[in-house]
């Protein structure tokens, strides 16, 4: 036992194991794939929207459960978390950043910047191997 009274346990992997977890092309995170469904879903809540404030905590929620079904609906072994700002088209700048500290070979996100004439829409998924 080592100092401090914790038993240190192991268990010894086999080859066998380490095979099934590895990442493989299907259960790593596909940018491109989510981003076409991100547009899919802004574009069916929002479509030609006219930006209005009161509209939009509904279009937000809409857009991020929207994504969510969608998401959901590829049956990809990911947790997902799904982010919307919507914002209005009149000149006032914006930044944002996102960091995270994953596994890079199986995790990833997407951001979506969708626009019309009125608004700007931002969707960011992060998408965390289960």
């Amino acid at each position: 036992q080592p100092a401090g009274g914790r038993a240190a346990f192991r268990h010894p992997v086999s080859v066998q194991q380490m095979e099934d977890t590895e990442v493989t092309e299907e259960s790593s995170f596909s940018q491109e794939a989510v981003s076409a469904l991100l547009k899919e879903a802004v574009e069916s809540v929002l479509g030609s929207a006219t930006y209005n404030h009161a509209k939009v905590p509904q279009w937000t929620s809409n857009v991020i459960e929207e994504a969510m079904q969608r998401l959901k609906a590829q049956q990809q072994p990911f947790k997902y978390i799904v982010t919307c700002v919507i914002m209005q088209k009149n000149g006032a700048g914006m930044h944002m950043a996102t960091s995270c500290f994953w596994d890079n070979s199986s995790d990833g996100s997407a951001t979506l910047k969708w626009d019309n004439k009125t608004l700007y829409c931002i969707v960011t998924v992060f998408g965390l191997a289960i």
